[in-house]
């Protein structure tokens, strides 16, 4: 698998992956996202996000929406904790429209004062649908819970009286600090020679002006374990479970990944779904998730049950966490995970978008990317000692959190 990259002047990287397609996918990653905001700007980089559709300086809200539309694209973008990505999908002789869109949007929005407070009321509608999902809203409400008082485990939506204080000179002076040249990335997969990709990206990157403002992320406080209830007015009990976990820089993060899919991955034959589901059938929805950023991690398990069932269930995952603990996996059960492992992530590189997405972000964060061989090598290097010692730093009882919704 070959990468083409390229550097400008004023730090913007490139990365292309060309494969056989008529249709072609590109985005900017940039390193900033909602843990980069201060106590009063909870919210703002999701609200920056939503308001790059709302106005250039050469474009208006429906023009940009129509832009690609038109010949038959899309264009979207989201925010996480520690990025913003704006990225679209497209026939590959609209490439050149679709990368000078996206560099416009990204460089050349206004944030019209009109604009603002018509798009506040729609993502306090969107905070306000969260709020109806409770599957949804306590995996945000456990990672604020196991990171008390610190920006990372804010809800990337705020809350509607930040989001309410917000005016144009907020979004300004957040961009200026936080969106660094040095800290983008943009990423294109599709059938397009890499001088064509180079030719279009000079046109329209290369003249962005240089913002390099040594931004430092601040560490994290000592986690503590906490069990938590809250009461809600709900049908099932919600519940969660989990620990802080490795980040993305860690050399176990690997192992971490091949743990979380042996326990709870989207495979029907995961642990937690053959226990709490097939044989016992105390619960419809079991799943884990493993989140690494760039200096933390968080593993969660969450199910949904009926009242009279939450400490069955509850004592269920807490067996499996001790087998995965106390038991080393045998050479037949280790080749097997791992051979699971490798057909999943390959079948997630076969969906371009996806491709885009994975070669982007890791660009931005270790400067190089892995091929496919380069991550089987990792998944084979694992060890079942390697995954003991994972569970037992992990899953250790005395270090998980809990919160039920009940």
């Amino acid at each position: 698998m070959l990468f083409h990259t390229h550097e400008f002047d004023n730090g913007i990287r490139v990365i292309h992956h060309r494969v056989p397609s008529q249709v072609a996918h590109c985005g900017i990653y940039i390193n900033a996202g909602s843990r980069d905001e201060n106590e009063a700007e909870q919210g703002i980089a999701h609200f920056i996000e939503h308001l790059f559709f709302k106005g250039t300086k050469k474009r208006r809200a429906h023009h940009i929406i129509s832009r690609l539309e038109a010949v038959g694209g899309e264009v979207n973008a989201y925010t996480g904790k520690e990025e913003t990505c704006i990225y679209s999908s497209f026939m590959r002789e609209d490439f050149e429209r679709s990368l000078e869109l996206i560099a416009d949007m990204t460089f050349h929005s206004v944030f019209p004062e009109k604009e603002l407070y018509r798009e506040k009321q729609v993502i306090i509608d969107e905070i306000l649908s969260y709020l109806d999902s409770p599957s949804d809203q306590i995996f945000d409400d456990f990672e604020e819970q196991i990171f008390r008082n610190d920006p990372i485990g804010r809800n990337i939506l705020g809350t509607p009286g930040h989001l309410m204080k917000f005016c144009r000179d907020d979004i300004i002076r957040f961009m200026g600090q936080n969106y660094q040249t040095n800290q983008m990335v943009f990423t294109s997969v599709g059938d397009l020679d890499f001088r064509t990709v180079i030719k279009h990206a000079k046109k329209h990157l290369e003249p962005v002006p240089v913002n390099i403002t040594g931004r430092i992320r601040n560490g994290h406080r000592a986690y503590e374990p906490e069990s938590r209830t809250v009461g809600r007015k709900t049908h099932q009990v919600h519940y969660i479970t989990g620990n802080r976990a490795f980040d993305i820089h860690d050399s176990r993060r690997m192992t971490m990944i091949l743990l979380n899919n042996i326990l709870g991955g989207p495979g029907m034959s995961a642990r937690l779904n053959l226990a709490l589901r097939e044989r016992t059938g105390f619960a419809y929805n079991v799943e884990s998730h493993y989140t690494s950023w760039s200096d933390t991690g968080v593993f969660s398990v969450y199910f949904g049950c009926e009242r009279d069932k939450i400490e069955r269930c509850r004592q269920v995952v807490l067996k499996e966490f001790d087998a995965l603990r106390n038991k080393r996996l045998s050479p037949l059960q280790l080749n097997r995970a791992k051979r699971q492992l490798k057909g999943q992530l390959t079948i997630g590189w076969e969906n371009r978008e996806n491709l885009m997405m994975a070669i982007g972000k890791s660009y931005l964060l270790f400067n190089r990317v892995d091929t496919m061989e380069d991550v089987y090598c990792k998944i084979e290097a694992i060890s079942a000692s390697d995954l003991l010692e994972a569970a037992n730093l992990v899953l250790e009882p005395g270090s998980l959190s809990e919160l039920v919704y009940i």
